[in-house]
């Protein structure tokens, strides 16, 4: 099955990870990779305490905005070997794709590749991409597509990302 988390709200990634907590707590093996994010986030922490989920990031930093570099379109084409590589073990139940949506929208990797990932993912591995904006071709192919829509947040009120919340 394909799952898709996409909109302007926040917890795309969150719903990915509960998935991946349950899937663990199933017995079941987990891969989360994650593009154009780099760094220990409390999250990371905690699943690398997990023996059934394996965490691979490809990104320079947290993607912000700033202008892209050679290295992240580097990383991206990395991200997506390394995808395709635990599809193709038949290892894992469950193989996450953290913001592969905002890589492709970017630029980083092409559709072409991304569908071809996706369609030859067997049907027995659940698959989820996340991030904003995915494309029409992936939403259209997908099982299930949540779309986590920004009604509020508190960010609009100065308040900056806290520890254990937001990373």
């Amino acid at each position: 099955m394909i799952q898709v988390y996409t909109g302007n709200g926040k917890g795309k990634t969150t719903a990915a990870l509960g998935l991946a907590l349950r899937a663990a707590g199933a017995g079941f093996k987990v891969y989360l990779g994650q593009f154009l994010k780099k760094g220990h986030y409390s999250e990371i922490a905690s699943l690398k305490k997990l023996k059934n989920i394996k965490v691979e990031q490809f990104g320079v930093t947290y993607f912000t905005r700033c202008a892209l570099q050679r290295k992240d379109v580097e990383l991206a084409k990395k991200g997506l070997t390394a995808a395709k590589r635990a599809i193709n073990s038949r290892r894992y139940a469950l193989i996450v794709l953290d913001e592969i949506n905002v890589a492709l929208r970017l630029g980083l990797l092409s559709l072409p590749a991304v569908l071809a990932v996706i369609k030859k993912t067997p049907k027995k591995i659940e698959l989820v991409l996340t991030g904003r904006s995915a494309h029409p071709a992936i939403i259209k192919i997908a099982d299930l597509v949540s779309e986590v829509k920004e009604r509020k947040h508190y960010y609009k009120k100065s308040v900056k990302a806290r520890k254990g919340i937001e990373f």
